[in-house]
Formats: structure tokens, C-alpha cells, sequence
């Protein structure tokens, strides 16, 4: 077992060791399906919408669309219920402007104005940029009713206006960014805005394809090894558990990842009677999979 953090003894903080293969965007496996809506979007020239559980790989698809075609660094705009049409393009910091008009009597040029206190953002930098950009809007149904349209306005005009510098810019045709909308279905999209995007719902993946991912991901384990683990995993998420959260495909990398470094072997699952070691590790590492009280204390007693 990992023993990081022991209480009641001088430590010092252990270098923190990443699993560099978690996000690389180069190991993102897009099952067919998905490749099709992709290339459906980029004939059309439409936004992708992406629907599926969390932690079905809907961002991860964006970043790896970015790696792919070599567009620089994936922009990404975060929804929250307050966004505005504003906040595709950029940030004003107004209160930062105020403070400064308060305090200093030097009255700023545009230039000055716009390198202090204007930050552009997704929709913005990629207009901004004279080039083709990956822009992600991640959960575009956490927004306000109208925000979905906006969106789809924006990216037809690929213009904005910055009242703050009175400047407006504009991208070429040629320049249409590509972007990927996220959404986890907690409320219904406008209908408009459905009729203008190409749609895809990432489904959570069988055995065969979770082997596959999981293996490329975490090293250390063979194929055959990682076996009983996929089929553990399926188990919790199985009815028979009843978790009020199940955990999904990026919840299994980083429990697989946990086990390996902590030197659990995954057969080690298939047996009847579990030592009271493998229930020890058992029980640490579901603190990965579960996300309330009550599903923690389902999977530890199930590992009994």
C-alpha cells in the first residue's frame, strides 16, 4: 500500500509523480461512430455537439482535435448559469479600470486599455487569431436560455466589438474555427440551436474497447491483467450496486493507475475470500470511484 501520508511523523512532501499518458491527446481512441460526426462537422462547417456521462471523454475529444490538425492550443470557454454573449469573446476587468482611473491621472491610450484590463477567450482569440483554432464550450446546457443562439450567431458573423477600445474584429471565412459544444443534458437545448449543429452522444464503452483504453493509459498492467478489473468495474456500475453516482471511463484510468502504482495485482479480484490486505487497498482505492457517503460504504462493504 502507497504510504504518502503517515499522521504523528515529520515527512516531507513526496515529489508528486503524474501519469503523463491521462492527457495525451495523441492516446484519445474516438470510437467510429464518433469519427463520423466529426468529419460530418467539418463538411458542413458546423459546431459538434457532444452529449454523454461524465467523464466520457467529451472535452478530451476537443484537445485531441487540436493535437490532430496542429492547431495550437485548444481555447476553451468554461459555461456558467451567468455567461453572456460577451464572455465567447472576452473579459473586461472593470473594476481593475475603475481602480485605475481612481488612483492614476494618466488617462490610458487603447493599446495600454486593451493589454491591461482586456483578456480575450474561445471565440474571441480564435477571431483574434487569424487562423483555424479548436474552440470548446464546455457544458453549454448550464447556460442561459439565449446563450446557445448567441453562440451559433457569433460563429456565423466570426465578428465582435470591444466597446471598451472601439474596435471591432473580424476573421476570414477561410479562418472558421472548430469548435466542440459539451453538454451533460441537465436541461433541453433550444430547438433552433439543435437544428444548426451536428450531434453525437458518446455512449460508455464495452469491455473490449474499456480494455483497450485503460490499457493504453496505464502502464504496468498487461491486457490480460487488466481483465478482472474491467469486470469489477462493470460490476459497480451494474444495478446490483446501486451507486447514486456511477463512475465513468476517466474515474477508471485513475483507479487502474492508483492499483498499479500501489502493486495490486488485479487477479487478486476474482477471488472468493479476500485478504484482509487486498480489502485494505480495496477500500483506499474506491475513494477514486465513489463520489458520496452513501456509495463509498456500498463499495467497501461489497469488497468484503
Amino acid at each position: 500500500m502507497i504510504k504518502h501520508y503517515i499522521p504523528n511523523t515529520s515527512q516531507a512532501l513526496p515529489a508528486f509523480q503524474p501519469n503523463d499518458k491521462l492527457r495525451d491527446p495523441a492516446l484519445y481512441h474516438p470510437q467510429p461512430e464518433l469519427v463520423d460526426a466529426v468529419n460530418v462537422a467539418l463538411t458542413l462547417g458546423l459546431p459538434l455537439l457532444l452529449t454523454g456521462e461524465p467523464g466520457s471523454g467529451k472535452t478530451e475529444l476537443a484537445k485531441h482535435l487540436a493535437w490532430h490538425f496542429k492547431l495550437g492550443d485548444l481555447l476553451r470557454l468554461d459555461v456558467q448559469s451567468t455567461s453572456t454573449s460577451n464572455d465567447l469573446f472576452y473579459r473586461y476587468d472593470a473594476l481593475g479600470h475603475f481602480q485605475y482611473n481612481q488612483n492614476s491621472p494618466h488617462a490610458l491610450s487603447k493599446e495600454e486599455l486593451e493589454k491591461r484590463f482586456i483578456r480575450y477567450v474561445a471565440l474571441g482569440e480564435a477571431i483574434k487569431s487569424d487562423a483555424r483554432r479548436v474552440v470548446l464550450i464546455d457544458e453549454i446546457d448550464k447556460a442561459p436560455r439565449d446563450f446557445p443562439n448567441d453562440v451559433l450567431a457569433a460563429l456565423e458573423e466570426l465578428t465582435f466589438y470591444v466597446p471598451e477600445i472601439d474596435t471591432r474584429f473580424t476573421a476570414k471565412s477561410a479562418n472558421q474555427p472548430l469548435v466542440v459544444l459539451t453538454s451533460n443534458s441537465e436541461k433541453n437545448l433550444p430547438d433552433a440551436f439543435l437544428r444548426r449543429v451536428a450531434y453525437h452522444h458518446i455512449s460508455f464503452p464495452g469491455p473490449e474497447r474499456l480494455l483497450a483504453i485503460v490499457s493504453a493509459k496505464v502502464a504496468g498492467y498487461s491486457k490480460e491483467q487488466l481483465e478482472p478489473l474491467i469486470d469489477h468495474f462493470l460490476e459497480i456500475r451494474s444495478s446490483d450496486y446501486n451507486l447514486k453516482k456511477i463512475p465513468a471511463t476517466a474515474e477508471l484510468i485513475q483507479w487502474a493507475y492508483f492499483l498499479q502504482s500501489a502493486g495490486f495485482d488485479p487477479a487478486q479480484l476474482e477471488q472468493s475470500q479476500k485478504s484482509a490486505e487486498v480489502q485494505g487497498i480495496l477500500h483506499s482505492s474506491y475513494a477514486v470511484l465513489a463520489k458520496t457517503k452513501e456509495d463509498l460504504a456500498a463499495l467497501r462493504k461489497q469488497a468484503k
